[in-house]
C-alpha cells in the first residue's frame, strides 16, 4: 500500500516531472509562469487542453481536484465567462486568488474521504467540468508509478460521477502504461467519447497524458441495449418517440401507439437513437 497524495505534494512547486531533479525543471514554461504571474508551470497545460478540447466557457461550474498551489484555478478563473465559478480541492491550503472575475472557492480535504466529496457536492450542486492534475509520489519504478497514477485517476473519475450533470466533461492526468486502456474503456462507458491529449507544455521525456472525456451520459440506456418500449409520439423527422425513465429515445420505422423491441444505436447526453429488432 502507499500513501495517496495530491499532485501538489510531489513536487511542492509543480516544476519537476517524475525522475527529474528540481533544478532541471526550470524550462521555458517555468519562466513564462513566473513572468505571467501563474503559480505553477502546469497552468500552460490547462490553457492548451482548453484550446484543444473547448473545456472552459460561460456559465460553467468547474471542480479542480488536487488544485494547490492554484495554477489551474487561475486559468479557469481567467477563461470562464459570466456565471462561471470554480471550486478547488486539495489536502494542502490554497492561498486565495486575487482580482478574479468569477467566484473561486477552495475546499481543504482528501477526495478519498466521503466528507470531502460531500463538501464538494454541497458547494457545487452539479458541475459542468471536473479537472484532475493529481499524480502520485514517484518511486522510480515505472510500473508502480503508472499503477498509482491510474488509481488516482479512478478516484477523480468517481468524484466526477458524483458531481457531473448530463453533458459534463472530465479531464484526468495519468502516466502512460499497461493499465491505460482499461481505465479509458471504463470512462468511455460514461461519456460520449474520450480522447488522449498530450499538451505541448508537458516535457518531451514525460510519460504523462490527459484523458479528456466529453459529454457525460446519464441516460438509463447504453449503445447495444435491447429493450421493449412504447412509442408515445412522432418527432419532426418522422421517427417514433419512446420514453425510458424520462429519457427520449428516437426510434426509426415505427408509429405512435406501437410497443416494440428496439436496439439502441447511439446515446447522447439528452437523447438517443434506436431501431426495431425484427
Amino acid at each position: 500500500m502507499y500513501e495517496r497524495r495530491f499532485a501538489s505534494d510531489w513536487p511542492p512547486n509543480d516544476d519537476t516531472e517524475p525522475g527529474e531533479c528540481p533544478m532541471s525543471g526550470k524550462d521555458k514554461y517555468y519562466n513564462r509562469a513566473k513572468q505571467q504571474g501563474y503559480r505553477a508551470r502546469s497552468a500552460f497545460k490547462l490553457r492548451q487542453l482548453d484550446e484543444t478540447a473547448d473545456l472552459l466557457g460561460a456559465e460553467r461550474t468547474v471542480v479542480d481536484l488536487g488544485a494547490a498551489p492554484g495554477g489551474w484555478l487561475q486559468v479557469a478563473a481567467e477563461r470562464l465567462g459570466d456565471g462561471g465559478r470554480v471550486v478547488g480541492v486539495d489536502r494542502q491550503r490554497i492561498d486565495p486568488l486575487e482580482d478574479t472575475d468569477v467566484p473561486v472557492e477552495t475546499i481543504r480535504g482528501d477526495i478519498t474521504d466521503e466528507s470531502t466529496v460531500e463538501a464538494i457536492t454541497d458547494a457545487v450542486g452539479e458541475a459542468n467540468l471536473v479537472l484532475s492534475d493529481m499524480a502520485p509520489n514517484v518511486t522510480g519504478e515505472y510500473d508502480l508509478d503508472h499503477a498509482r497514477s491510474v488509481h488516482l485517476a479512478r478516484q477523480a473519475f468517481e468524484v466526477a460521477l458524483d458531481v457531473l450533470g448530463a453533458g459534463g466533461d472530465l479531464v484526468v492526468k495519468v502516466f502512460d502504461g499497461r493499465d491505460l486502456e482499461d481505465l479509458k474503456a471504463d470512462i468511455e462507458d460514461e461519456f460520449e467519447y474520450v480522447r488522449e491529449v498530450r499538451p505541448d507544455a508537458s516535457r518531451d521525456a514525460s510519460s504523462e497524458l490527459y484523458l479528456v472525456a466529453k459529454h457525460r451520459l446519464t441516460a438509463p440506456v447504453r449503445e447495444g441495449d435491447e429493450i421493449e418500449v412504447e412509442i408515445v409520439d412522432t418527432g419532426e423527422e418522422g421517427d417514433g418517440i419512446a420514453k425510458v425513465e424520462g429519457f427520449t429515445l428516437f426510434v426509426s420505422g415505427v408509429e405512435a401507439g406501437e410497443t416494440v423491441t428496439v436496439r439502441v444505436d447511439d446515446v447522447k447526453p439528452q437523447f438517443g437513437f434506436a431501431h426495431p429488432v425484427q
